[in-house]
């Protein structure tokens, strides 16, 4: 019995064969064309192209109907891509310009894009470059006229053992009754381990050198909560996993009893449970999971894979698509988090080169530097508030003057829209995020100038240790239960209270089930996350005592130094503290 260690990004549990599957990339070599061989090589890559959106549309197709929303979206997003210019027309230029091969052309192309990926701050942004090899990989296998792979087919039982695998990939396995999957590459924020969440599916992800540790039709316990894979169990180890899965099981069941029923304590606390979305389609999922509403509506797909700027009509119609799905809950609208290490065609930001994008020109500095930028999605938020409960939340505070700038052109879109006749919510909230630890600092200035405050603990644990969660070489050090974070975290909990207004958090924390519990001890009411993750969260806190919560948690704050107190954290939700 060996076993391998890896990050589990779907929890859950599984035993079944192993089957590889390899898919070895061949390498792109630079190769030029005559000048005669041009209209056929475009013709080729069209067709390519062609045959890409064919496969996907087969995959979409496969989808059924009552399937969460989320889940289409990545192959819709996918089919979009294979008609951007930015994907498809560059190429093609780069074959009738310089004269290169349609595989060549292809991979210049994509190295291009990644490139620019690669240097977005935003861990989530960031891992938005898979897209980009998904769909290359996918053209690619059409101009080397491979068949589509038949290893995807009769699985039913199997966990599949790969170096990566694409969204497509994911879907399929869940359509062929695959048990669970285990790659080499990934991490929690990559589409391949989001979809994994949202099918069900346990997985385990960066297991270095799978593929060459486990052979084809080996026995396999795959445990999705604790990043493991265990090779050829013994009957100990097997039965105790079969024990896992039954409750496993029971559990899942019971978990969609909750649906309908209010997120409250044993002692009678409510709690606010929101969610985290990014895509309009996002929000049957939310509606279905009986959310209060959402915490956090990211607002920069608008701006990816284009080579334009959306204008406000088209703001406007994303934001009012998501008002009338949510059937009157509330919704946060973050404003764009782009800048320096995210650029925008047709930003007037000057394009020279950035020593660290992640301290740079960015988020509300980069909106208050360029208003025009920022004004139409201003006034289609406004606009879209006539329609149902938004409220405004402005990503990477830092000071009060950017507070105070801020309201001013809010204040000036209103003006706008008033003398345009449109309606709008004169009383919009205004919040901002706490992802800076200066801002945690001074949560109370903040507290006394916004209508509420949202903690991102992503970003917040990030700057407060000073390491990259998704750079292998630091990312052990990524400790939520870090004393410093922990204290930033609570100073503006407190403010909170004492300044009377809400306060939520939307990093991927406040949908952890190992910091749930501790959160709501240190005063917590409103917790925004992935959709998954909400019916897990309404168990825990309908099993819980509040009150007596808060009572153990109080004394561990003042004691975040004792060499004990990071384990006394993790087990609160147990009978002692």
């Amino acid at each position: 019995m060996n076993s391998y260690s890896g990050i589990g990004v779907s929890p859950g549990f599984a035993i079944g064969e192993a089957h590889l599957l390899l898919r070895d990339r061949t390498d792109i070599v630079p190769r030029f064309i005559e000048p005669e061989e041009i209209p056929d090589e475009v013709d080729r890559f069209r067709q390519a192209v062609t045959g890409a959106r064919r496969q996907l549309r087969a995959v979409r197709e496969k989808i059924a109907q009552h399937t969460r929303s989320d889940i289409a979206a990545f192959i819709d997003t996918h089919l979009l891509m294979l008609n951007d210019e930015a994907l498809v027309e560059a190429p093609i230029a780069s074959i009738r310009e310089k004269q290169c091969a349609a595989e060549w052309a292809l991979q210049l192309q994509r190295d291009a894009l990644v490139r620019i990926f690669d240097e977005m701050e935003d861990p989530y942004l960031r891992t938005r470059k898979d897209d980009v090899d998904h769909v290359v990989n996918q053209i690619l296998k059409n101009l080397h006229q491979e068949d589509e792979d038949d290893d995807l087919h009769q699985l039913e039982g199997k966990i599949i053992v790969a170096q990566d695998l694409t969204p497509a990939d994911t879907i399929l396995m869940r359509h062929q009754g695959v048990a669970a999957f285990v790659t080499e590459y990934g991490g929690p924020m990559s589409h391949t381990a989001i979809l994994a969440r949202s099918l069900g599916i346990p997985a385990v992800v960066g297991v270095h050198e799978a593929t060459q540790n486990i052979e084809d039709t080996q026995q396999l316990i795959v445990d999705g909560q604790q990043g493991l894979v265990i090779v050829e169990p013994d009957g100990e180890t097997h039965d105790q996993y079969l024990e896992k899965i039954e409750a496993e099981r029971s559990r899942t069941a019971s978990l969609q009893e909750l649906i309908g029923k209010p997120a409250e304590t044993l002692d009678g606390h409510r709690i606010q449970l929101l969610a985290n979305i990014e895509l309009p389609e996002d929000i049957a999922t939310t509606r279905d999971l009986e959310a209060d509403g959402v915490g956090l509506y990211r607002t920069e797909f608008l701006y990816m894979n284009r080579s334009d700027i959306p204008d406000e009509e088209e703001h406007f119609q994303a934001y009012r698509q998501v008002v009338d799905g949510l059937n009157g809950i509330p919704v946060t609208i973050r404003t764009l988090d782009l800048g320096a290490d995210k650029q925008i065609d047709g930003s007037s930001v000057d394009e020279s080169p950035v020593c660290n994008p992640a301290l740079g020109l960015r988020a509300i500095r980069l909106c208050l530097k360029e208003p025009q930028l920022f004004m139409p999605q201003l006034r289609a938020i406004l606009r879209a508030s006539a329609f149902g409960p938004i409220r405004i939340m402005i990503p990477m505070i830092s000071n009060l003057q950017e507070v105070r700038e801020l309201k001013q052109l809010v204040q000036e879109a209103m003006n706008s829209l008033t003398r345009d006749g449109i309606g709008f919510d004169a009383d919009i909230p205004i919040g901002g995020m706490i992802e800076i630890p200066a801002a945690a600092l001074a949560a109370n200035a903040f507290a006394r100038e916004l209508d509420f405050l949202s903690i991102g603990t992503n970003d917040l644990i990030q700057y407060t240790i000073a390491i990259d969660r998704v750079d292998d070489e630091v990312n052990y050090l990524f400790d939520p239960l870090h004393p410093s974070v922990l204290r930033l975290i609570q100073m503006v909990i407190d403010a909170g209270h004492t300044h009377n207004i809400p306060v939520s958090m939307c990093g991927e924390m406040a949908g952890d089930p190992r910091y749930i519990p501790l959160l709501l001890g240190m005063g917590l009411k409103m917790f925004s996350m992935q959709p998954g993750a909400l019916l897990e969260a309404k168990r825990i806190f309908r099993n819980i005592n509040a009150t007596e919560l808060q009572a153990r948690v109080a004394p561990l704050m003042t004691q975040l130094d004792a060499p004990d107190t990071p384990e006394r954290l993790t087990r609160l939700s147990g009978p002692d503290a």
